[in-house]
């Protein structure tokens, strides 16, 4: 074989497996971000009790309000929207609590945080404070108080 063919060869098959992993690449990824991230609101109530309000649009969810009445906002907590599209080191800060858990590989992935005592974990599939699964309901309103005498949670 003369070397210009040998040359060409190559060429040929870098070209292919370039183009191969080019269309692979952005298909993963379009298939990764495709549904868009979980959207928290830290917010207070008109009462002035912490509340989160959970979102996911492509799943359908929206609206849904967890509070925590008797709870205050601890000092330095900056109140405003989070999204949870980009890995980071956990745990990190939040408003209310921090983040212990993220899973950002395919979006909207899974979050979990350890606020005021509780474990709240957004999962696409269901919403699970404390251990239990919540269905989601857009619109729905978790009310979570804290027991006197064990300290656990009661929805």
């Amino acid at each position: 074989m003369k070397p210009e063919g040998v040359l060409k060869h190559f060429i040929r098959a870098f070209l292919l497996a370039l183009v191969g992993y080019v269309f692979f690449y952005v298909a993963i990824e379009y298939r990764r971000v495709a549904k868009g991230p979980w959207v928290v609101t830290f917010a207070r109530t008109t009462a002035g009790a912490p509340r989160m309000t959970l979102e996911q649009q492509r799943l359908g969810i929206a609206n849904v309000q967890v509070e925590f009445p008797g709870e205050r906002v601890p000092e330095g907590s900056q109140a405003g929207t989070w999204r949870f599209d980009r890995a980071r080191a956990v745990p990190y800060p939040v408003p209310f609590g921090e983040c212990v858990f993220m899973d950002s590989t395919f979006l909207p992935g899974t979050v979990t945080f350890r606020v005021f005592g509780h474990e709240i974990e957004l999962l696409p599939r269901v919403l699970i404070i404390d251990h239990q699964e919540h269905r989601w309901i857009s619109g729905d309103r978790v009310v979570l108080t804290r027991s006197a005498n064990s300290g656990t949670a009661l929805p």
